[in-house]
């Protein structure tokens, strides 16, 4: 599992143009499953991401979790976050989960974000997806299980 995690003043997602999900200032992530992900990994995934240290301390270090801060989370599933272009220009997805097993790995990392305590927003999978963004500093991460 793979989550692109981008801290945000704002970020929203549409489908055909109504808004499906939205928060104030705190995490936008992005998350993609691969293969031989299970519902351990997701629940893995959600505690990291909740608990990922990148919001400013009183001294203006990223030293707080969105736990700490009360961020709120926009979860959207993507999965081509396993795009592989080491073979030419046109991305492989072969390393992308299918629908069947990755939908029910995306609400698990949102359920489990939720029964920590964070106030989750979320994108419709299997939709074509507009997902809108303020960046919130210099802050995209990486998490991968």
């Amino acid at each position: 599992m793979r989550a692109l995690v981008q801290r945000v003043s704002s970020a929203g997602v549409t489908v055909a143009g109504e808004t499906v999900g939205a928060i104030g200032r705190g995490l936008c992530v992005l998350v993609g499953v691969t293969h031989d992900d299970t519902v351990d990994t997701a629940a893995k995934v959600a505690d990291k991401i909740w608990n990922l240290r990148v919001f400013d301390d009183d001294a203006g270090v990223m030293n707080r979790s969105a736990a700490a801060v009360g961020a709120e989370i926009l979860v959207v599933s993507q999965f081509t976050l396993y795009g592989d272009t080491s073979g030419g220009r046109r991305p492989s997805w072969i390393a992308a989960a299918p629908p069947e097993h990755a939908e029910p790995l995306v609400d698990h990392v949102v359920a489990s974000l939720r029964a920590a305590g964070a106030v989750v927003a979320t994108g419709r999978f299997r939709t074509e997806m507009q997902v809108s963004l303020v960046n919130d500093g210099p802050v995209t991460v990486m998490i991968e299980r």
